[in-house]
């Protein structure tokens, strides 16, 4: 549809044998289905966790106890977040992400073409993406670290599924290992370096909270002494310590799990609801026993964030699986396609999406809009969350039918193949859709 688009411009002068030979786009009707539902879902599913970074001190997203009430309706929000939330639909959305990449370079080669000058440039722009929205909007941003990885993930497309899949297990449980690894030498700190640190990144002292809260509820300048440090850091020590080797396997495991079909919602419905099993038998309880300790040890920072993380670090895969399992059933089910047309809608603009959950929180939270930074409680955050699940719901589904693409998926398409991709849909093909 995008070609036959190309051609009825005016001033187009190019023929067919001309189209064939430049690099394109997937066309609408080779999408697979299922993968852009799954990706909807995973976007909104993201918001959950992300809102508390957007309204909160940063602290509290991994150390609920640092801040705001955790009593009540509260508690349970948060609860619920954590057990079906919290690392789930990143690491679906990072599965999604190795897939996207043995898609697009698989159908590139299978025309004979390279497709590593594409890759690259593709991940080159999201990374650049990624640190403008990281310094000058939300310390939060995931895209530099999608970019980086995916620079790497590239080369390891060729292997069999079985070897992607253990290669992606070995790299996930390095990140494990160097939590545990920090926790041993942490009992060799000095006292003020582990106070310091418990500081930085678990519990913060009311002066140090009270001067976060201030400067988010500042203007833009202001918000930068935090954004800046917090960025610097995600994007450096983190990265190195945790993200990549997270980001990495999962990004295998999806190239893996793509190849073997189960990303198509068409292996037999058993096999899903194997993954959903596991899921509730095993991923939930484990994380829910993770949790039980850690409010046990008080959510003392060397036990919680070194090795009670550890729970919900490996259960988050197997609850991530049960995601899976579900959306690929939803997918075949007859009578929920208006809504799995909807999260399609979602996941064909996951990009723009998620910067527009960054555009709207902002704007919520932050000096520069409506400074409710710290004032919103964990249960009237979730119902902003539902709020904005709604409106993207609603929105994406009319955009897509005038448009081709999101606007931020267009310019990142625009940029990759280096050309002008249409946008708005000709006339004659809006019933298409």
């Amino acid at each position: 549809m995008v070609s036959t688009f190309v051609l009825t411009k005016p001033h187009d002068q190019l023929n067919y044998t001309t189209i064939a030979a430049i690099p394109q786009p997937v066309a609408e009707k080779e999408r697979i289905v299922s993968i852009d539902v799954l990706r909807g879902f995973a976007l909104l599913g993201i918001l959950p966790m992300n809102i508390q970074y957007f309204s909160m001190i940063g602290a509290a997203y991994g150390n609920p106890t640092a801040y705001g009430d955790l009593h009540g309706a509260n508690y349970l929000v948060w609860l619920l977040c954590h057990v079906f939330a919290d690392q789930k639909f990143m690491t679906i959305f990072s599965m999604l992400f190795g897939a996207g990449i043995l898609l697009m370079t698989s159908r590139i080669e299978a025309t004979g073409k390279p497709s590593a000058a594409l890759h690259y440039r593709r991940m080159g722009w999201l990374i650049l993406f990624g640190l403008a929205h990281a310094y000058l909007l939300w310390s939060g941003d995931i895209l530099v670290a999608y970019g980086m990885c995916g620079l790497l993930v590239y080369l390891f497309r060729n292997l069999r599924p079985r070897t992607l899949l253990v290669l992606g297990l070995l790299t996930i449980a390095v990140a494990s290992g160097s939590l545990a690894s920090y926790g041993a030498w942490s009992r060799h700190w000095p006292p003020a370096q582990l106070q310091i640190t418990r500081e930085q990144l678990w519990m913060p002292t009311a002066s140090q909270a009270a001067d976060e809260i201030r400067g988010y509820r500042g203007g833009w300048s202001a918000q930068m002494k935090f954004r800046v440090p917090d960025s610097v850091q995600m994007e450096t020590m983190f990265f190195v310590v945790f993200t990549f080797w997270r980001v990495t396997g999962l990004m295998l495991a999806g190239m893996a799990l793509f190849k073997l079909g189960v990303f198509s919602a068409k292996q037999p419905a058993a096999m899903y609801w194997t993954m959903i099993a596991i899921a509730l038998c095993y991923g939930i309880p484990i994380t829910l026993y993770g949790t039980h300790r850690d409010f046990a040890a008080g959510w003392d920072f060397r036990y919680s964030f070194f090795y009670g993380a550890q729970f919900n670090y490996w259960a988050s895969l197997l609850v991530s699986f049960g995601w899976v399992g579900a959306i690929m059933l939803a997918s075949r089910a007859a009578a929920l396609l208006p809504l799995t047309r909807r999260l399609a809608a979602v996941g064909r603009m996951a990009f723009t999406n998620y910067i527009m959950h960054t555009v709207i929180c902002t704007t919520i939270f932050y000096g520069h809009g409506f400074t409710l930074f710290g004032k919103v409680e964990r249960v009237w955050q979730f119902a902003i969350v539902v709020a904005i699940w709604l409106l993207q719901l609603v929105v994406s589904p009319i955009w897509l039918r005038h448009f081709f693409f999101g606007p931020l998926e267009w310019l990142w398409r625009c940029l990759t193949y280096l050309q002008w991709e249409p946008l708005r849909r000709h006339p004659a093909v809006l019933g298409e859709t």
